[in-house]
Order: structure tokens, then C-alpha cells, then sequence
């Protein structure tokens, strides 16, 4: 059998790492072809199935096999191979591989539905409602995936050479991928149902694990069908990213490329703002049951109000003379709440209550680090309230449990301060990067989930093993422990990662600086 679609991301991921590996090692990024580019799905998956027929019923044909683009049999003998500049060939593979990808894709799709969701033993099972939330509106997205891989099918099946697959990828965005917004956005409600089924109904279990001991699903657990819609929206934006760094610039190709990516984006985004909106107003209605204002009172929820960071701190009692004092005497715990648009410091009181003596806006927080000041004021670092609940300036000196705390607190109570490095938006030429070699899940609002072969800029790093990066294809930005990643060493392959970077988003830097331009007016 071929490889289903979690199979088959992972091999490339790690493909894409090792070459990644590769390149860093070499002086020259030129000496080796490979280093043009990252490797492609098609080129780590050699064993899925074929395309030399594309037509959806192959896929549950086990004899089948996927090649790269230029080892397909026709392609061999055509003799085009010898025509096209190898730049058009890296082309017709970054294309080919998001046509392959997606089959895989549908055939993992496939699986979910008629091995899991159709087995009549779990019918019996569930309720009606529990099988709507877990399986949601997957009926939908696999209709949505088999179109678009009709289509593109049709267009590959139309010459032996690839036109465009861009073209295609942007009208099912615009018309037809809003069905992963919906399946997304159910996805907490769906762990949570996923959760308490596992916990209540022991035949709900026996089967599960059953139906996951079958051949066909390769020793891969449910859940990992479930969460398939969510990889693959967010791998194929990637997919045309590795599509557009190879197209001719100014090209009608790239205009394509650069449409889809942009309405992928825009799906991705919505994704994610699903996600985040359940989860979030959750957090703000428990976090308001908790508060208790000895001040005047804030209202807490809002539409437009999330959690960034919270936790413990020692705030320095009384005159700055008073240092002299031993540590006992020195600090008093407190506890943040930092919002994204509000400060909230409190004490904890009995039943895990919280009493709120002082809050000032987001953008009125100033913060400085002390330094060499001993060890008793190590990590010790300055807060100041330009204007608070009182109406007047405030300091607090306070102090965090190590050094990667501190550096956390103060790029979160104030985001546009200058960190150590800087960051892709700045345009800068050079600056330190890393790939991702283990995957990470978040922990703290603070932090980011990293996927295999992500690629970093580097902004900050602490001596006790954490790094403040920003992650290239989507300038989303947080913590992650630094034994996650390995350092991008080569100058000429970090300068190549951020000059793709900037070609992939330059129709969203032209876009900004229109608004900029509006705003200065």
C-alpha cells in the first residue's frame, strides 16, 4: 500500500530537515543542486501510489505507485527532460508534489470516514450529537478534497508538462474551503468530546483501539485522522509558498501563486481565530469568576479581549534603601494577569481567589532590566505604569524565578521593545535562524507550536535554554525550548531562507505600506 497522507508528511518534513542539514554543512549552497531548493513530498514519499493514470479510483489501487514528476514513465520518454532548464523542472516537481500530496491526502481522508466514522459498531455507540462532534463536518471536506483533486488531475492528465496548479488552488479557496474553517473551529469541542468518550464509554475504547490495530491504518491512532484537515490547509499554503520561489518573477505563474497563497492565508487565519475564540472566551469567563477587585472594578470579558501571559512574580517592598534586608523580607508574591490590551496585578487569597490592587492599559507599560546587581536582585527587572488604576505613575520592582522568565515577562508587558536580535520585518540582512527538529506544543500563551522543519529568525535567547523566535512563513512569534531546533549556521542559506521569505510575502509588504501610508496621512 501507499502512504497515507501522515506518513507521507512526515517523511518529507524530516527530508526537508535533513537537507536543510545538508546545505548548512556546504560552503557554497551552489555546489549541490539540492540546495536550491527543499526537497519535495513526491521525492520523500517514492513508495505512494502512481499518477501515470491520474483518476480517483486508482487511489485504492495498491499496486499503484507515485514517482517524482521526471521519473514518470511518459516523462522519461518523451524526451522533455532534455528541453526544460533544470529550474523548470525544480517547477514541475514543486507543482507535481502538491497534486501527489493531496491524493495521499484524500486516500487518509477516505480511511477516517469508511473505516471509523461508517463502522456500524461505533454507530451503535455513539449518540447522534457525540458522532456530530467528532467527526463534525468531514463528509464535506473530503467532497472538497476530491473535486480539487479531480481538477488537478485533469490539468496534469491535459500535458506532460505542468501549466499551473495555482490557478486551480485559488478558486477552490475562494469557493469551496470554507468547509476547514468549520471543522477547525469545532476542533476543542471535538478533543473535548474525544476526551470524555474515552473516560465514559469503555466500548467506545475497546473499539477505537480495535479499528486502530487494523492493518490499514499502519499502527496511526485515531485522533491522527482527525486531525488531518487542520495539517493539510496549513501544509498546502506551504506548498504553494515552495511553488512561488521557483516561478519566473513578474510572471503570470507568480501572480497566480501569489493569489492562492494569499487566499490560503486568509483561510489558515480563520482557522486558527476559530480555534482560538472557544478557548479563549472559556479562559476569560473562569479567569473573571476568580477576580476580586479591592480597587475599582474592570470588566474582564470582552469579544476583543485574550489572555497573553500569567503567573507568579516577587515584587521588592518598600524604599530601594531597604536592600540591605534579607531576601525573606525582600519580596512578596504577586500575580499577573497580562491581556492583550490590559494588566491586571493581584494577590492570591484563600480559595484560589485573586485580589486586584492595581491594572493599567498594555500600551501605557514600560519595563528595564536591572543588571549586576547581585544575586539577591538577579532577574530582577523594573515595571512601570505610565498611568494605573489611580491615574498616576507607578514603579514595581519585581523579580522572576529564572532568567528566561523575566525575559518573557518583559517582551510580553512590552512587545516593541528592542529584543536582542532583530526581527524579519526589519529587513535585516542577517540575523540568527533555526530549524526545527522536534515538534512542539505550546504550553503558555507565550509560547509556539513548532512543526517539523519550520524555520525561525531567532529574536532573543536566555542562558537556561529558551528562545524568543519568529517563524519565517507566517511571522507568528513566541517561546519554545532551544533543544527543539538546530542553529542555521551557513550565512549564504539563512540570507536564501529570508530572500524566499521576503518574495513569498511581498504583495503583504505592499499592503502594509499602503496602510502605513494612510495612517502617517
Amino acid at each position: 500500500l501507499g502512504l497515507l497522507y501522515q506518513e507521507y508528511r512526515d517523511k518529507s518534513t524530516r527530508q526537508e530537515i535533513e537537507t536543510r542539514r545538508l546545505q548548512d554543512s556546504q560552503t557554497d549552497p551552489e555546489e549541490n543542486s539540492a540546495s536550491e531548493e527543499t526537497p519535495s513530498e513526491t521525492e520523500a514519499a517514492s513508495t505512494t501510489e502512481s499518477k501515470v493514470a491520474p483518476q480517483i479510483s486508482l487511489l485504492r489501487n495498491s499496486t499503484s505507485r507515485f514517482n517524482l514528476w521526471q521519473d514518470l514513465p511518459e516523462i522519461r520518454s518523451s524526451g522533455v527532460l532534455s528541453i526544460l532548464q533544470p529550474d523548470e523542472i525544480k517547477l514541475q516537481e514543486a507543482m507535481f508534489e502538491l497534486v501527489t500530496s493531496e491524493a495521499s491526502y484524500y486516500k487518509s481522508l477516505n480511511l477516517l470516514v469508511s473505516h471509523f466514522m461508517e463502522n456500524e459498531r461505533l454507530k451503535k455507540i455513539l449518540h447522534q450529537s457525540e458522532a456530530h462532534i467528532l467527526f463534525s463536518n468531514v463528509l464535506d471536506v473530503m467532497a472538497v478534497s476530491e473535486r480539487f483533486l479531480l481538477d488537478l488531475e485533469q490539468r496534469v492528465e491535459e500535458n506532460i508538462v505542468i501549466s499551473d496548479v495555482c490557478d486551480i488552488v485559488y478558486q477552490h479557496a475562494v469557493n469551496h474551503f470554507s468547509v476547514y474553517i468549520t471543522y477547525v473551529s469545532n476542533q476543542t469541542y471535538q478533543e473535548r468530546a474525544y476526551k470524555q468518550l474515552l473516560q465514559d464509554k469503555p466500548a467506545f475504547r475497546e473499539v477505537i483501539s480495535q479499528l486502530e490495530l487494523d492493518p490499514k491504518c499502519k499502527g496511526l491512532s485515531f485522533s491522527s485522522f482527525l486531525i488531518l484537515p487542520f495539517q493539510r490547509i496549513t501544509r498546502l499554503k506551504l506548498l504553494v509558498q515552495n511553488i512561488l520561489k521557483k516561478v519566473e518573477e513578474k510572471s503570470e505563474r507568480e501572480t497566480t501563486a501569489l493569489d492562492a497563497h494569499k487566499e490560503l492565508e486568509t483561510v489558515v487565519k480563520a482557522c486558527n481565530e476559530g480555534v482560538r475564540k472557544m478557548s479563549r472566551t472559556e479562559q476569560m469567563i473562569s479567569i473573571q469568576k476568580k477576580l476580586e477587585f479591592k480597587i475599582k472594578s474592570v470588566p474582564i470579558i470582552s469579544h476583543s479581549r485574550w489572555l497573553l501571559k500569567q503567573g507568579e512574580l516577587q515584587q521588592m517592598n518598600g524604599p530601594k534603601t531597604s536592600r540591605t534586608l534579607r531576601t525573606k523580607k525582600l519580596f512578596r508574591e504577586i500575580y499577573l494577569f497580562l491581556f492583550n490590551d490590559l494588566l491586571v496585578i493581584c494577590r492570591q487569597i484563600p480559595g484560589d481567589k485573586y485580589q486586584v490592587f492595581d491594572s493599567a492599559p498594555r500600551g501605557l507599560l514600560r519595563v528595564e532590566e536591572l543588571e549586576d546587581q547581585g544575586q539577591s536582585l538577579a532577574n530582577v527587572f523594573i515595571l512601570r505604569l505610565l498611568e494605573n488604576a489611580d491615574d498616576r505613575e507607578v514603579s514595581y520592582m519585581l523579580k522572576a524565578s529564572s532568567q528566561s522568565e523575566m525575559k518573557r515577562w518583559m517582551i510580553s508587558l512590552a512587545p516593541n521593545r528592542r529584543t536582542k536580535f532583530v526581527s524579519f520585518t526589519s529587513r535585516l540582512v542577517d540575523c540568527p535562524q533555526i530549524q526545527c527538529v522536534h515538534p512542539y506544543v505550546a504550553q503558555q500563551p507565550d509560547e509556539l507550536s513548532l512543526e517539523l522543519a519550520d524555520v525561525l529568525n531567532i529574536l532573543d535567547k536566555t542562558d537556561d535554554g529558551w528562545i524568543f523566535g519568529e517563524r519565517l512563513h507566517d511571522q507568528e512569534r513566541g517561546w519554545f525550548p532551544s533543544s527543539m531546533g538546530e542553529e542555521i549556521l551557513n550565512p549564504k542559506i539563512r540570507a536564501q531562507n529570508l530572500k524566499e521569505c521576503f518574495r513569498v510575502h511581498k504583495s503583504d509588504d505592499s499592503q502594509r505600506r499602503k496602510l502605513g501610508s494612510r495612517n502617517r496621512q
